[in-house]
């Protein structure tokens, strides 16, 4: 059963409605609330245009309110809450903190093609670290250390063979 709202009968009359008659900007602005109103999806369209129809024709300032009656006044400011009109499955999910030491190890890693190897071994350490905290923690950063370790192992094994054939030339060669 459909009740009618007050706005869809005869105009009022009596000692309760403001008597008073409208002007052009008093409809106009009546006409910007039911807009607003139709634009946040508070009225349906058929609803919309008789209360807008109803609105243009209103003598007075009390049918323009009981046209409004039931809509805020205009747009409502929506609060700006992690959770609030926007439901949780369709914010962005909250990324990882990424870890400080896989940074260091991807820094290391990478600055030993500049230092000739010299912060191979601390990439390596640092990446090692790194990835023992993120299984911990749940950090982020896991290719970082990964790519520091990897430079630092192959700086590491440079380092070894480099020093290894120094070695094996200095036993072999004789010396002077």
């Amino acid at each position: 059963m459909s009740y009618p709202t007050p706005w869809q009968g005869p105009p009022l009359q009596g000692p309760g409605v403001p008597s008073m008659l409208a002007s052009h900007a008093d409809r106009e602005r009546a006409v910007d609330v039911l807009r607003a109103g139709y634009g946040e999806g508070r009225l349906d369209h058929p609803e919309f245009e008789k209360r807008v129809a109803r609105a243009y024709s209103a003598r007075t300032v009390g049918e323009l309110s009981l046209l409004v009656a039931d809509l805020p006044q205009g747009p409502m400011p929506q609060p700006m809450t992690p959770h609030g009109p926007v439901p949780p499955a369709f914010l962005p999910r909250p990324q990882p903190r990424t870890n400080g030491k896989a940074v260091g190890s991807l820094v290391c890693g990478v600055l030993c093609v500049v230092t000739g190897g010299l912060t191979g071994l601390p990439a390596v350490i640092l990446g090692h670290m790194a990835q023992s905290e993120m299984r911990r923690t749940g950090e982020s950063g896991d290719g970082m250390a990964l790519t520091g370790l990897v430079l630092g192992w192959l700086s590491v094994a440079g380092w070894v063979m480099f020093l290894g054939l120094v070695g094996l030339l200095a036993a072999v060669a004789p010396l002077g």
